[in-house]
């Protein structure tokens, strides 16, 4: 499993993609070997992941009958449900990348965007630390999971632009297929497993 200092040194290389510098790209393992080593990634976030879940669960709970239970059961298809959108984005994204004939794009995407996940996850854990100490802000929290959206979207474009170059189509293309699916999954999944929290 990477190290702390190597996931920071992942993390450094994004954080200059996003701001524009492709020199960032040479903080990441891009490799076919370095793609595998990624999914590692996983495994980081998941405590990120617990506390987003905690608060998946509080709402549940909130919304459901008294006497409502939410126990390791719940946790697991939770977990079930994060790791198929893990995986099928990116499933997806390798029968783009053979539609468009640019099949050496995946691995570095890949490994790219699964270190993306990292600090992402861990501001999804913020913000759901922060509803849960002051609840009364939920609208301003809400406010600002739009814009750390709205942030993840961005970055995700960059990352995609600095490996294909620009290429307007691609980079839209790629975004829809790493990023609606995911959404759309997440929503039906947890309405048909009982976990929706809606």
């Amino acid at each position: 499993m990477p190290s702390f200092p190597e996931v920071r040194h992942y993390i450094t290389g994004l954080w200059m993609v996003f701001k524009g510098d492709r020199h960032g790209l040479k903080h990441l393992d891009l490799t076919d070997r370095g793609m595998m080593r990624s999914f590692w990634a996983f495994v980081w976030c998941l405590p990120a992941m617990f506390i987003y879940w905690n608060g998946v669960r509080y709402a549940f709970l909130q919304a459901g009958p008294q006497g409502a239970t939410a126990g390791l059961p719940f946790f697991l298809r939770l977990f079930m449900i994060e790791a198929l959108n893990w995986v099928l984005p990116l499933v997806l994204l390798g029968a783009l990348c053979l539609f468009l004939r640019t099949e050496r794009k995946f691995p570095p995407i890949v490994a790219a965007t699964n270190w993306l996940s990292v600090p992402v996850s861990y501001a999804y854990a913020a913000l759901t630390l922060m509803l849960f100490i002051a609840p009364r802000v939920a609208g301003l929290i809400a406010v600002l999971q739009l814009a750390l959206l709205a942030t993840t979207i961005f970055a995700i474009s960059r990352v995609v632009r600095q490996i294909c170059g620009p290429q307007p189509l691609v980079i839209a293309a790629m975004l829809v297929v790493l990023l609606v699916p995911s959404l759309i999954i997440s929503d039906l999944l947890q309405s048909y497993l009982g976990v929706s929290p809606f």
